[in-house]
């Protein structure tokens, strides 16, 4: 039972201030830096110009790529025929989750000058990936994706022939993830919103993923709480901007910082669940932000996961799992686990709705297209839910939130 394997990690630097400690780390790689952000946010950022004037006093030199939206193939093989004649000893992301993955694709081809459509899953011809990579730095500034610690660069092409798929390696690892709680006070309140969501469904579909471990429900457990504890509040914070002490606020970033870490470990480590494999699809065909997607179906997922393996597996140790889940996000004891699986469901409902997350038909999706997402939500991430869903069940789950 205690059988398991973990895929490598990165380095992690973790605390409020450590953003501070990344000139030195990249001077330890070299004197050429490609840096990659967000399109504006990371304009944002308190201590940007002080890193910037820092590289320069080391004499690192540096190109800044900036990324608008979630990145797509086309855009990392124009950045890097663009690029090709600059030699770089690391590439260091500073952003969400696009900025993220955008560096992590541009680490691992700007020394092969290959189209990203040569590796990426599901598309093309799938090659095999062998390097070699540039090193990574990954700095997150918002809490959700996870991308800091994962293997993947999710890239997208949006619209009706859209897809979204992983360029996937474990070269493409971030050698060091700074993970800094106080970058999450440029994040205004739908992007803490949505991405503490996502941070939650990748905590919860871990944990019953069919690949889950003792090593990753460990890391799982710990997330929930600080999740428990920090998401609600350090929203109303940012909506109300209500009168609570810095070191409160500073102690809900902490954590929010924290959990989103640990989703991304678990994730890369056992896989995910029905959300994820629906948020591929609906991320493609619709301007569905990924983190809306996760806090507006996890819900109703873990409601059709339940009726799900119960009514065909009632064995299945997910059950249980999600029953300890809700005792720890409801700090209750329940006396058997169909009231702690309704506790949870109502305590997930509950809080997408304080988060103000909307509908899937805000972006457009009408029951008319709901074949054609369901066709296209069949990839890795379905394939670790705890049960196999029909396509009748997954139709139900979209439609309870469209």
């Amino acid at each position: 039972m205690l059988n398991f394997s973990i895929a490598r990690l990165p380095r992690i630097e973790f605390g409020s201030g450590v953003f501070r400690q990344l000139p030195d780390i990249a001077a330890g790689y070299g004197t050429r830096v490609l840096l990659v952000t967000g399109a504006h946010s990371y304009k944002n950022i308190s201590g940007w110009q002080s890193f910037i004037d820092a590289l320069n006093r080391r004499a690192i030199g540096y190109e800044h790529c900036r990324v608008a939206g979630e990145p797509s193939p086309a855009l990392i093989d124009d950045t890097v025929k663009a690029l090709a004649g600059t030699s770089f000893d690391v590439v260091i992301g500073v952003g969400g989750g696009s900025a993220l993955d955008a560096a992590k694709a541009l680490a691992g081809l700007l020394k092969l000058q290959r189209s990203v459509m040569d590796y990426l899953e599901g598309v093309g011809p799938e090659l095999p990936y062998q390097g070699p990579a540039i090193p990574l730095i990954a700095v997150p500034t918002t809490a959700g994706t996870g991308s800091e610690a994962t293997k993947n660069a999710v890239l997208s092409v949006h619209g009706e022939d859209g897809f979204k798929k992983s360029f996937r390696h474990e070269k493409l690892v971030a050698e060091y993830a700074v993970v800094d709680p106080e970058l999450l006070s440029s994040c205004p309140p739908n992007v803490i919103a949505a991405n503490g969501m996502d941070a939650l469904t990748q905590l919860l579909e871990s944990y019953v993923s069919i690949k889950s471990n003792f090593f990753t429900d460990a890391l799982v457990l710990s997330g929930l709480q600080a999740v428990r504890d920090a998401l609600i509040p350090l929203y109303r914070q940012c909506v109300q901007q209500n009168e609570i002490t810095n070191g409160e606020v500073k102690e809900y970033r902490e954590k929010m910082a924290f959990a989103a870490l640990l989703s991304g470990i678990t994730l890369a480590q056992v896989g995910l669940g029905s959300v994820h494999g629906l948020a591929s699809p609906l991320g493609a065909f619709y301007p569905i932000p990924h983190g809306v997607v996760c806090g507006t179906l996890v819900a109703a997922a873990t409601d059709i996961n339940i009726q799900s393996m119960q009514a065909r597996e009632p064995e299945n140790k997910a059950l249980v799992k999600y029953a300890h889940a809700a005792e720890i996000l409801c700090q209750k004891h329940f006396h058997d686990k169909e009231s702690a699986h309704s506790a949870l469901v109502q305590l997930l409902t509950e809080w997408t709705q304080a988060l103000n997350l909307p509908r899937l038909s805000h972006y457009g999706l009408q029951q008319t297209a709901l074949d054609k997402v369901i066709a296209n939500s069949r990839g890795s991430s379905m394939k670790t839910n705890p049960v196999v869903l029909t396509d009748t069940e997954i139709r139900q789950l979209l439609l309870s939130r469209l």
